[in-house]
């Protein structure tokens, strides 16, 4: 049981130090791994975004991470899980969002747009908590309303 709270105590201070580098007023390039984590977080915030977090989602998030990062199931597997529990504690939409985009590359928010819009429709509706959070979410990644419909038409497909 000890060793569990040291545990749990070590991942809680992680992703409180985390968090802390992403808000910073200027935050520095992410890592590859932690730049993973945040735009995984994003994904499941898009996901959850409805009040509905079903296995179709989850299980496109888990596809969208294997694809983009060369993961194998249980690697993809074990980032979902750390992006959901980031997600949990991330602040607000709008000062999480804006720190990727001062921290990501603008190629690789569009790819994050995309990944978006395929969790969006991968229960099969376009939910419109999904949609506003989408919508908002590329505004504040700096994405033109343009290139993220260039995006859903190509995940519509």
């Amino acid at each position: 049981m000890i060793g569990a709270t040291i545990k749990g105590d070590y991942i809680e201070q992680m992703f409180s130090e985390f968090l802390t580098r992403l808000v910073r007023p200027a935050p520095e390039p992410l890592a590859d791994a932690d730049a993973r984590l945040a735009l995984t977080a994003l994904l499941v915030r898009i996901a959850r975004s409805d009040g509905s977090y079903d296995r179709a989602e989850r299980d496109t998030i888990m596809r969208i991470c294997s694809g983009r990062y060369a993961m194998n199931t249980g690697e993809a597997s074990a980032l979902v899980a750390e992006a959901e529990q980031l997600e949990g504690e991330a602040p607000d939409t709008v000062r999480f969002t804006r720190a990727i985009k001062d921290a990501v590359a603008y190629e690789d928010r569009l790819g994050v747009i995309e990944a978006m819009w395929t969790v969006v429709m991968a229960d099969g509706t376009r939910d419109p908590e999904e949609d506003a959070l989408l919508r908002l979410a590329a505004s504040l990644l700096g994405v033109t309303d343009q290139d993220s419909n260039a995006a859903r038409l190509r995940v519509s497909r």
